[in-house]
């Protein structure tokens, strides 16, 4: 664990899509010591992962596999590193999107990718929708949660039900499993899953380096499951 005062080192992955810098700036906050990476021995070597990103699935996976990053995010969760996937790098962490087609993800987390417009008009929402979605939106306990407290021990742990968070999608992510389901978000009517947590990933569809106080404290809790290296 990570101790108070204490720099851990965090890979922030670079391949080639997404503003890296706010990211950058909330991991110092937080105390982390982040590098930004394209190099896949240094991302097996840090003490845990980012994987941020906007943009094309199908785009993103290939640009993965040119860099040959996606083994080695693969082999770095493979040995108990913390891993939190941002907006496109949360819906990375699925098995497959339909974007522009299908394409395949890293199969981190069972589920799949698919289109919030269609989502909409499927449970009949006949309105004027904004895709992409841009704004700020509470966050709730997913629907299996019950009386539970599902984020104790989490991410998300401290966090207030209801507190609004920054979310900029066209698609959203729908585990196989609903107790991956960490956390979600209502669009229009639409409730979706907005965060996933499976052994020691955890991905989220909205921004927390934009969310302002509710945000950070997320990269604050992730500090402290890093492993000082």
């Amino acid at each position: 664990m990570n101790q108070k005062g204490s720099s851990a080192r965090v890979a922030i992955i670079d391949y080639g899509v997404g503003n890296l810098f706010s990211v950058a700036q909330a991991c110092a906050h937080a105390g982390m010591t982040a590098e930004v990476t394209s190099d896949p021995a240094r991302i097996q070597a840090a003490g845990g992962l980012i994987l941020p990103g906007v943009g094309a699935f199908g785009f993103a996976m290939a640009q993965l596999a040119r860099l040959k990053l996606d083994t080695a995010i693969l082999a770095a969760v493979d040995q108990g590193k913390p891993m939190l996937g941002i907006c496109l790098g949360f819906q990375l962490l699925f098995d497959e999107s339909t974007e522009m087609g299908s394409a395949r993800g890293l199969g981190l987390v069972p589920g799949r990718v698919t289109s919030l417009a269609e989502s909409l008009r499927a449970t009949g929402h006949s309105g004027v929708a904004r895709i992409p979605h841009i704004g700020w939106l509470p966050i709730t306990q997913p629907s299996h949660a019950g009386n539970r407290d599902l984020w104790q021990g989490t991410l998300l742990a401290g966090t207030a039900p209801g507190e609004r968070l920054y979310f900029v999608h066209s698609f959203h992510a729908t585990p196989t499993q609903p107790e991956a389901s960490l956390a979600e978000a209502d669009y229009l009517g639409f409730r979706y899953c907005c965060a996933v947590s499976r052994g020691r990933v955890f991905g989220c569809q909205f921004h927390p380096e934009k969310s302002a106080t509710a945000g950070l404290q997320i990269y604050q809790r992730f500090a402290a499951q890093l492993t000082i290296t």
